[in-house]
């Protein structure tokens, strides 16, 4: 069986490692001239643990556990002045390997780079995909060089403003939710590292303010990638990643100083160090030793439900078909079990137990379900932590994940 991926996301590769396992030929096709041509964001919570587990080579998978960061004990609430509201206690696994109870930080950038190593001759870079024409022998992939190439299947994997979709599900939209976020990162240094509320060095922190929010994650590598890789898996090559803390700041646009649109890293910079100014000086003091250049600023949209379509030959997943808010931290791990079911469906009919169309409708039922379910979870968790102020703790505190 011949599948095409468009897209070399997380949740690309991820497939693609999948559908090899399985014994499909697969071909990523990717718009990006390397895997690094454009910022990867900084750092993602992953318990997607079973997913990964039955895609990856058992080397590959210890790689990404050996990669993240330290295990949280903890996930806690604070005012911007730093008074503690609530802490949960997390149990860490007594396994960190043990891929049902795998939960942990890890780099977006190395975690993409370990889900393309041993995809060198699958990964086709610098092609864009602009459209296709399906017949009932396969799919027929157009790309912006006048080139095309055909498969039996195709998978979008291309992200929120995937083409694809537009093209196969013209009614599934997109909704603006007014609500935007800053990123910034702020390397772990000797003189960053006192300034980091004591909480954020058990777990991911929320800091509710009085219009805005803020989420700060420590990643600290408990060895660096590149020696990881060197260790557990030679012929991988990761590039050097410093520990650091990640900070979101969350809130509706017109809670920042000023407009957003337009404005470059060290501008966008600027408003959030304006926008907190009056919070605790550890905290205000961190953002203003942050990277400036890797600020930036994502309008947060998501997609509307839609009932199930008759299945074809062409499918979807991740960002683009259920593209939800950061809020819950479930975007990349939905992507995820979507790479890991759908490799498991088109295995079975690559082995002839089920026609390939048979395989993506039952793929696309359940993602489906669980798919825009999440959606609304994560939409149902922006409201309420974007308006104000007493909202914020309300959620946060009668939300927080129960230990386990």
């Amino acid at each position: 069986m011949k599948v095409a991926v468009v897209g070399a996301g997380i949740g690309g590769l991820c497939l693609a490692h999948g559908l090899l396992r399985a014994g499909a030929d697969v071909t990523v096709y990717e718009r990006d001239e390397t895997l690094d041509s454009r910022r990867q964001g900084y750092r993602l919570h992953l318990d997607a643990g079973p997913a990964l587990h039955a895609c990856l080579p058992p080397d590959l998978y210890e790689l990404c556990v050996a990669t993240g960061g330290r295990p949280s004990t903890a996930m806690t609430v604070m005012t911007e002045r730093l008074r503690p509201l609530r802490r949960t206690e997390i149990k860490p696994p007594a396994d960190p390997l043990d891929p049902a109870t795998l939960s942990t930080s890890v780099n977006r950038q190395t975690f993409r780079e370990i889900l393309a190593a041993r995809l060198d001759g699958v990964i086709e870079f610098g092609r864009t995909c602009t459209g296709f024409e399906q017949d009932s022998c396969g799919v027929t992939v157009c790309f912006s060089d006048g080139r095309s190439a055909h498969a039996e299947i195709l998978v979008a994997a291309d992200g929120i403003g995937s083409p694809i979709r537009r093209r196969y599900l013209p009614h599934a939209r997109l909704e603006d939710s007014g609500i935007v976020c800053l990123y910034g990162r702020t390397p772990l240094t000797g003189q960053t590292r006192p300034l980091v509320p004591p909480s954020a060095w058990d777990g991911l922190t929320a800091v509710a303010g009085n219009t805005v929010g803020m989420a700060i994650g420590v990643l600290d590598f408990s060895e660096p990638p590149e020696r990881a890789a060197r260790r557990l898996v030679p012929e991988v090559h990761l590039s050097p990643a410093q520990s650091y803390l990640m900070w979101a700041v969350t809130g509706s646009a017109g809670h920042f100083t000023g407009r957003l649109g337009g404005l470059g890293p060290a501008e966008l910079h600027a408003v959030v160090v304006n926008t907190i100014r009056r919070w605790h000086p550890d905290l205000v003091r961190l953002v203003q030793l942050a990277s400036i250049p890797k600020t930036s600023l994502v309008a947060i949209r998501a997609a509307v439900p839609i009932a199930s379509w008759p299945a074809s030959r062409v499918t979807l997943l991740g960002d683009a078909i259920h593209a939800m808010s950061p809020a819950r931290g479930s975007g990349a791990n939905t992507a995820l079990r979507d790479a890991a079911l759908l490799a498991t469906e088109l295995g079975a009919a690559a082995r002839d137990e089920k026609t390939p169309v048979q395989a993506i409708a039952d793929y696309e039922r359940q993602m489906v379900d669980y798919g825009f379910a999440a959606v609304r979870a994560s939409r149902s968790a922006e409201l309420a932590t974007t308006t104000r102020r007493s909202a914020v703790l309300r959620y946060l505190i009668s939300h927080l994940p129960a230990p386990r």
